[in-house]
């Protein structure tokens, strides 16, 4: 979590945060610790050996942090951060993704591909199996459109199968989704869906890793990402995996996190279904339909809804669910649990004032 009232970030202190990001057997918990002891990543770098050594930090960690690898690594990560479109968040400045700030083990930094803005925005990760089967993929993509046209960012791993169908859709429709790697944003994988992450960013979706540029893919590194899918997400849809799939480490890390659990049933005779149906037995919702998860995610907003439609602009209620995230008059009905006519009439005075417009059958708040 952030470790204080945010500060703006020196250029030297971003160069010494990307070198601590580097080194070797240091994890989320052991940044912050370093951070926490000297206030800030220059003072630790420069730090005697023996201070790093009084809180525990391994000989690999300590002896790394001056190393011309180290030093090279961070410069490559500041030369990259220059081109257009690329980004670097961290845990302690106000455009880190407000939601992932709140799980224990939040990435120190994110490198971010494409629009970062999204990430405020209500996110629903799509999870499951590589090798998805056809009816599978078709309900991955058929329910993506259906939330991403909902106003939900679709968020998944970029995985070939359920995170492929799930983030295509997304695209197809018009909407948004972000993809979230098990290696640095320059040793992308699988290299099969490349063509897509671009197609992601150049649509003003996003591709993000925590790990450092040139990190490739180790088997390691997988699960650790899933927590970042769940943390950005108000909920997790499982839509088709085995009961060893990392689709059900991300449901677990999901529901540690205080998150939504969503599962498809399947059939009995299917290896594929076997994993949903254990999260189901487990407490998860089982879904059938797009009702079932925005019935769950009623509360996402967290807004007081009043029994009224001609409330001030300032605090009208489909205004504020509005700017949240466009969503259509249907989502809207679903969001705020008021009938779909009342909806349509408020919406009706609400484009009359100029506050809000329909474009492509979503509604959108005007702003001023």
């Amino acid at each position: 979590m952030p470790l204080s009232v945010a500060t703006p970030v020196s250029p030297a202190e971003l160069e010494a945060r990307l070198r601590l990001h580097r080194l070797p057997e240091l994890g989320p918990a052991r940044f912050k610790k370093l951070l926490e002891a000297f206030g800030s990543a220059s003072r630790a770098i420069s730090a005697p050996a023996s201070a790093w050594r009084s809180l525990g930090l391994p000989l690999a960690c300590t002896e790394a942090r001056r190393s011309t690898e180290i030093r090279d690594g961070a410069a490559h990560a500041l030369a990259w951060l220059e081109r257009p479109a690329q980004h670097l968040l961290m845990w302690d400045q106000p455009d880190y993704p407000a939601l992932l700030a709140q799980i224990s083990d939040a990435p120190p930094l994110l490198f971010v591909a494409g629009n970062p803005g999204i990430l405020e925005k209500p996110q629903l990760a799509m999870v499951g199996s590589r090798r998805a089967s056809r009816p599978g993929m078709d309900t991955a993509a058929a329910f993506s459109r259906s939330l991403a046209g909902a106003g939900f960012v679709i968020t998944s791993g970029l995985a070939l199968g359920i995170d492929t169908a799930a983030h295509q859709a997304a695209l197809d429709v018009g909407g948004q989704t972000v993809g979230v790697l098990g290696t640095g944003l320059e040793k992308f994988y699988p290299q099969r869906n490349r063509r897509l992450a671009d197609a992601m960013i150049a649509s003003g979706s996003a591709v993000l890793s925590e790990f450092p540029l040139d990190a490739g893919p180790t088997a390691s590194n997988f699960p650790r990402r899933n927590r970042i899918i769940s943390g950005l997400s108000l909920g997790v849809l499982v839509v088709e995996a085995s009961v060893a799939s990392g689709s059900l480490i991300t449901a677990r890390l999901a529901a540690e996190q205080g998150r939504e659990v969503f599962a498809m049933p399947g059939s009995i005779h299917h290896p594929g279904a076997r994993g949903c149906h254990q999260l189901i037995r487990d407490g998860a919702v089982l879904v059938e339909t797009i009702e079932h998860i925005l019935e769950a995610l009623r509360g996402w907003q967290r807004l007081p809804l009043s029994t009224e439609s001609s409330t001030p602009e300032t605090t009208h209620p489909l205004l504020k669910l509005l700017h949240a995230a466009p969503l259509t008059s249907e989502a809207l009905a679903n969001a705020s649990g008021w009938a779909l006519p009342k909806v349509l009439a408020a919406l009706t005075e609400l484009e009359m004032d100029g506050c809000a417009v329909c474009e492509s059958g979503r509604w959108f708040a005007r702003v001023s």
